[in-house]
């Protein structure tokens, strides 16, 4: 099916005509070609391809699978099914062309590991992660939460600062896009007959808890990759916290003014949370802490801190069953793992592996020494928040990583807080933002996000000020 020009996003418009002047100068620029990157041992490591037609084929079919997920609410079509193909054909390619280089099956074969090494950590961290916050769920936690609030008995303004602040101090702990789901529904509750006031506190909601996220590995998928990278220490994120804290205020402070101070509708729905769920909270703060030190004290990557407080809740969720009541007996961990978003998890594959591909053929490279080393890693870094709005943080952080450029911990701090925070921008730049489109639809949109766009640009702004001014010391710290 074809939709006519006027009918597609325009975030697709944009990605669409970047990625093919990036395809059409890649083109031109051919003496970057065949350059070998040799180890120390002088065996050949990776060799740069980007002219060869299978490699440009390889970029095309990468352009090919991210346009498609962009038109996921066009076609249904789920994100992960276009980047698994991509990433299988752009592989495949590879091993076709490889021999052309002297590059042997062994070493596309090691490269491949790597891959699978980057993602299998991810993911099992990930899966642990959802399946906690599955099971607070399911134990109504969030429900009870959305009820508190709602019948807290404020007005419009006081449940805007609530929701804000709410999503702050959640998402560091919950991920950015679970905090927006369960606040975007206390603004639904609370607002569902005032638009006006849904569209502007769940712009709120998603500037909160992008920038939320962006100080701690566990809130936002784009800080855990920094952390499991191993550019950033757990604790050595902590100091973008006032940045953070700025880039949530001021736009806060600012949109509160439009805000009439009316009271809503008295709520009388009361839910309670289910047995046991207590336990699950404290446990997933165990969890937490097990990962942090697992990896601080004992070398043990984070996410085998991650597995065995999953040991621990399947295990918790035994006993519930066995000495609870008759609804707890359909309490179990297996079935939430199997309820995961495994369409999510399945998108970072191919997201690595395509990602992982264009790396073995040389174009990141080249794009890393045009940005990076052309106009420097300040300023790359800022544009990065940028191009998270068009994009998206997650494929944005892993090229990026993928890259590996050499900077110190104020730049990875810097490319952490632009990436995390710059998708507040538009609707469509974080998961939190296209979440509350479907979970507020017709009331947040798009466009109603993009008015108050130069309000956001500012908060960032004023975030990047703030990191210069009180994280200086950073510079030159590796």
């Amino acid at each position: 099916m074809f939709y006519p020009l006027s009918t597609l996003p325009l975030k697709s418009i944009i990605v669409a005509c970047t990625t093919l002047f990036v395809i059409l100068g890649l083109f031109l620029l051919p003496s970057y070609a065949a350059e070998s990157v040799r180890g120390v041992d002088g065996e050949v490591e990776r060799v740069s391809m980007i002219t060869h037609p299978g490699a440009i084929f390889a970029i095309v079919v990468f352009f090919l699978s991210y346009l498609a997920v962009l038109f996921e609410e066009k076609t249904h079509l789920r994100k992960s099914k276009p980047v698994l193909l991509g990433a299988g054909i752009i592989w495949v390619t590879i091993g076709i062309i490889a021999p052309d280089f002297g590059i042997t099956h062994d070493q596309i074969h090691s490269a491949v590991l790597h891959g699978l090494e980057e993602y299998a950590s991810l993911m099992l961290f990930l899966l642990a992660a959802m399946t906690y916050i599955a099971a607070m769920e399911e134990r109504n936690v969030f429900a009870a939460l959305r009820t508190k609030l709602v019948g807290a008995g404020m007005n419009m303004r006081q449940l805007f600062w609530a929701t804000g602040v709410f999503a702050f101090c959640l998402s560091p702990v919950a991920d950015n896009l679970t905090t927006a789901l369960v606040l975007g529904a206390v603004v639904m509750a609370v607002g569902m007959n005032d638009p006006k006031f849904v569209a502007i506190a769940c712009i709120n909601i998603v500037n909160a808890a992008n920038a939320g996220g962006a100080f701690s590995p566990f809130g936002d998928i784009t800080t855990l990759m920094v952390w499991q990278a191993g550019h950033i220490e757990f604790f050595d994120f902590f100091p973008l916290f006032f940045p953070a804290l700025i880039c949530f205020l001021v736009p806060a402070i600012i949109m509160s003014f439009f805000i009439v101070p009316h009271k809503p509708m008295a709520i009388t729905d009361k839910i309670k949370m289910k047995r046991g769920a207590k336990t699950i909270i404290a446990l997933g703060i165990c969890t937490i802490t097990m990962a942090v030190s697992f990896e601080q004290f004992l070398g043990l990557p984070p996410f085998m801190g991650m597995m065995t407080g999953m040991a621990l809740l399947m295990i918790t969720a035994f006993f519930i069953r066995k000495v609870g009541a008759s609804a707890d007996k359909d309490f179990d961990v297996l079935e939430l793992v199997a309820n995961a978003e495994w369409d999510t998890l399945l998108f970072f594959f191919g997201v690595i592996f395509s990602v992982g591909g264009l790396t073995y053929l040389g174009y990141l490279e080249l794009l890393s020494s045009t940005m990076y080393g052309g106009y420097g890693a300040t300023i790359t870094n800022i544009a990065m928040g940028f191009a998270s709005a068009i994009i998206d943080n997650i494929p944005v952080m892993f090229a990026i990583l993928s890259m590996n450029p050499d900077m110190d911990q104020f730049q990875w701090l810097l490319v952490t807080l632009t990436c995390g925070v710059g998708g507040s921008m538009l609707s469509i730049g974080s998961a939190a933002g296209v979440a509350l489109m479907g979970v507020a639809r017709g009331k947040y949109t798009f466009f109603g996000h993009l008015k108050w766009a130069p309000v956001i640009l500012l908060g960032y702004g004023a975030a990047i000020v703030v990191h210069f001014l009180v994280n200086s010391k950073l510079i030159g710290v590796e």
